[in-house]
């Protein structure tokens, strides 16, 4: 008979269910924790930017040195979350009319709170072995949004004009909200395997009542 059970995987998708699997149909309200991510910061276009790709490279290969350290050495195995992505720009509009010159940007992937700095370190330092020079944005951190507006979208990136200029001008001035950060989404689907009517984006806006 054998002695050790099979180690548990956590998938964060399950254990925050209602984080990532919001309505198609409308924004609905969650109250996000404080998590931790690994994470890059950037500006421009994400389809033709050299440093979009190097970010995108670096949060991967570090999510999974982490993944595995934490089962090797803590006994703890998870599924790696979906990249998400942070999104402004100093004129709000251009992000509407998606002039993508004009963005800023910093991608993240979240990490579970079991694993720490050192871990990270260690985890930066074998990627390096496989990549160039970190970007010097890279770094663990915790992030907070609390209360938030979300809905799933399922189509093109390019198509997400028109729902976020919905929440803009329609869903949040009817709640009452403004905006208490910059756009959220996160990204369920690979776009280098899905067609792009596919792909299946949540689209996040942390929210505050309006004083």
């Amino acid at each position: 008979m054998e002695n050790s059970k099979k180690m548990a995987k956590a998938d964060f998708k399950k254990v925050y269910t209602p984080l990532y699997h919001p309505p198609v149909t409308e924004f609905v309200a969650v109250e996000v924790p404080i998590m931790q991510f690994v994470m890059v910061d950037g500006k421009g276009d994400p389809n033709v930017t050299p440093a979009y790709r190097s970010a995108v490279e670096w949060l991967y290969g570090v999510s999974y040195a982490l993944k595995f350290a934490a089962k090797a050495t803590l006994g703890k195995d998870y599924v790696v979350p979906p990249l998400e992505g942070l999104w402004w720009a100093d004129d709000p509009k251009r992000f509407i009319t998606r002039e993508k010159d004009h963005w800023h940007w910093t991608m993240l992937i979240m990490v579970p709170d079991f694993v720490g700095v050192e871990l990270y370190k260690n985890a930066v330092t074998k990627t390096g072995k496989k990549l160039s020079q970190p970007p010097e944005s890279l770094r663990l951190e915790h992030y907070s949004e609390g209360l938030s507006l979300q809905r799933l979208h399922v189509g093109s990136y390019d198509d997400e004009g028109q729902v976020l200029a919905q929440l803009h001008d329609e869903v949040m001035p009817g709640r009452g909200m403004t905006f208490n950060g910059p756009h959220h989404e996160i990204y369920l689907s690979d776009p280098r395997k899905t067609d792009s009517a596919r792909l299946r984006t949540i689209l996040r806006q942390p929210v505050k009542l309006k004083v």
